[in-house]
């Protein structure tokens, strides 16, 4: 192994507890190498640190039932700093150096843009487990999260129907809040809603005094939100000042992880996702309780720990259906291959994104709760594999 990666893993080790997934249940043979790009670092770690939640228990189990194919299967951690630059290094490495039969990760929309190329130039499938904006179809990339018809698109005429149908649309200046908002508008529009206004913010913000000003002035009656990690404040600040009295969230990309930042204020906001850990349904509760076993009895488990629990799980059934540790065998088998989850079976389309099922959820207290059981949601990733 590489000077390089012996340091990346060791680093690994320090951040995460533990570098690499155990190996349990499994005889000494080569293990099938898994490498995941995850933020440890950089603003966003809580969601690097909640997909590997999922990866090690799903490493865990299946090396438990006697591996892949009789082959333990190991995750190799490397953390992208929320940096594309660092992102890229960490693909190379994992591929080039530590032999990874696929990628799993990243977090954030642009990390996951810089690496996309390194998988494709090296002819790696890339498993990508966070909701983004779409429009990514490569032979070399699967989709195990959301995309915008599958939880905007299921949100918004939720919120149109039961809240009214005036929107403020609020992120951060980055990829994916502008690519929501361009797709959210014609979604609007569809419904009879309006836009009364828009705005981003710079991340640098500590006092959101005048933009919660320049909503309440809007009077909406949504906010379209996609405001994640920095800036987060802005809810608590709004609520202070009274904003949601009137006006209602609907919360792109919201999760349990993001909860105990509001400290318990943004009561009733709403949000669309593929898990909610307080579900009543046998398997979610049965999968909730396995985490908190491994990660601590008060261990928060939020949709992220689940999708890349996913994918780890739908590449053990692609090896499996192929019968050997292929790359391209395995892209080949994970095209419409349907996998067990704790929230039902997951279809894999030929385009490579995940028909799952969905849930609308609402903050209450330090958690979601599920308002609407949507069922299979099939997505509709804004292009098709026959592009490229």
């Amino acid at each position: 192994m590489a000077l390089w990666s012996i340091k990346r893993v060791a680093f690994a080790l320090l951040v995460c507890g533990a570098g690499l997934s155990p190996l349990i249940g499994v005889n000494a043979a080569e293990p099938i190498r898994v490498g995941a790009v995850l933020p440890f670092s950089g603003g966003v770690e809580l969601y690097g640190q909640q997909a590997k939640l999922g990866l090690d228990l799903a490493a865990k189990e299946i090396n438990a039932a006697g591996g892949i194919l009789g082959r333990p299967v190991q995750v190799i951690y490397a953390d992208d700093k929320t940096r594309p630059a660092s992102a890229v290094t960490a693909a190379q490495g994992l591929i080039q150096s530590d032999g990874v039969v696929a990628l799993v990760g990243p977090v954030t929309s642009q990390n996951f843009n810089a690496i996309v190329p390194v998988a494709e130039s090296l002819k790696t499938p890339l498993l990508y487990a966070t909701n983004f904006e779409g429009g990514k179809c490569s032979r070399y990339v699967f989709s195990f999260s959301t995309v915008p018809n599958q939880d905007m698109g299921q949100l918004l005429p939720y919120v149109n129907q039961a809240f009214g149908n005036t929107y403020f649309l609020f992120g951060a200046d980055r990829v994916w809040p502008h690519q929501m908002f361009d797709i959210a508008r014609p979604l609007i529009e569809k419904l009879g809603g309006k836009v009364v206004g828009t705005q981003y913010t710079l991340g640098t913000e500590t006092d959101f005094g005048p933009l919660i000003a320049q909503v309440a002035a809007a009077k909406p009656k949504v906010l379209l939100f996609a405001l994640k990690g920095d800036g987060i404040d802005f809810i608590r600040q709004a609520d202070d000042k009274g904003l949601f009295k009137d006006t209602t969230v609907a919360f792109l990309g919201l999760s349990e992880i993001d909860l105990g930042i509001f400290r318990g204020k943004g009561q009733n906001m709403y949000t669309a996702v593929p898990s909610v850990a307080t579900s009543d349904d046998p398997a979610i509760k049965a999968f909730v309780a396995k985490v908190r076993t491994e990660g601590g009895a008060d261990v928060l488990v939020s949709n992220y720990v689940m999708t890349h629990y996913n994918a780890l799980i739908a590449l053990k059934n692609a090896i499996e259906k192929t019968g050997k540790v292929d790359k391209e065998a395995i892209i080949d088998a994970m095209a419409g291959l349907v996998f067990p989850s704790p929230t039902g079976p997951v279809t894999i389309d030929q385009n490579h994104y995940a028909t799952m099922n969905m849930f609308i959820a609402r903050t209450q207290g330090t958690e979601l709760v599920t308002v609407r059981t949507l069922g299979a949601i099939a997505p509709q990733p804004g292009c098709k594999l026959a592009d490229r």
